[in-house]
């Protein structure tokens, strides 16, 4: 399975990057980076969230039914009217649902590193989390899962799957963003709040939530 950079690079990751810079008149580079460094956060987010059976089990209904996957299957209606309230507010209660207090620590760290306002930041976070739900369902689907431990290993993969060059644009882009080339630093302070032992895409997202 590919991991979720490889899905923002597909066609589908376009439609769905300048179908959220149109509904947030945001510059589509800057969404861009927004989501590719808000997504894996997220799914690092879910899966910790998911380790417990309450958690997992929380995941899996939402995952079979409101959101199945369908809501890829009319991007172009979705984006083409303008995002409705329902899906901004689901888009709010997933956002809360997952990342709890520190919802507001994160958007304020993704907005630093795109250069762009919190409350942007949360508008396009808004707009995608449902959409990442959708492609969480489908996944689930195609594959499926059934269990606590299958929707671990399903989002394990979409954090871990990446290509190497995908991993390695993401890392760029979320450490040298301000272009002073200290990329250890940018990163320890982002995300690992001075820690710098961990390796790798997983390690580095685990840090922003205290994992291991």
């Amino acid at each position: 399975m590919s991991g979720i950079l490889d899905l923002l690079n597909s066609d589908l990751g376009k439609t769905i990057i300048s179908g959220v810079a149109g509904q947030t008149k945001q510059p589509q580079n800057k969404t861009q980076d927004v989501l590719t460094m808000a997504l894996p956060v997220l799914m690092q987010a879910m899966k910790r969230n998911a380790s417990t059976p309450q958690g997992a089990e929380g995941l899996m209904s939402a995952l079979n039914g409101k959101h199945d996957g369908s809501i890829l299957d009319n991007l172009g209606g979705l984006f083409g009217g303008g995002v409705d309230d329902n899906v901004m507010n689901d888009g709010q209660k997933i956002l809360g649902h997952v990342l709890g207090g520190k919802q507001q620590n994160v958007q304020n760290a993704l907005g630093a590193k795109a250069g762009m306002d919190a409350g942007s930041v949360a508008q396009i976070l808004k707009v995608a989390a449902p959409i990442l739900m959708g492609v969480l369902g489908k996944q689930s689907r195609q594959q499926n899962v059934s269990s606590q431990s299958g929707i671990g290993d399903l989002l394990g993969g979409l954090i871990q799957g990446n290509s190497p060059q995908q991993e390695q644009s993401f890392l760029e882009s979320i450490l040298d963003a301000d272009g002073d080339g200290s990329v250890v630093d940018d990163v320890a302070g982002m995300v690992l709040g001075g820690s710098k032992k961990k390796g790798g895409l997983g390690g580095l997202l685990g840090g922003l939530f205290g994992g291991k």
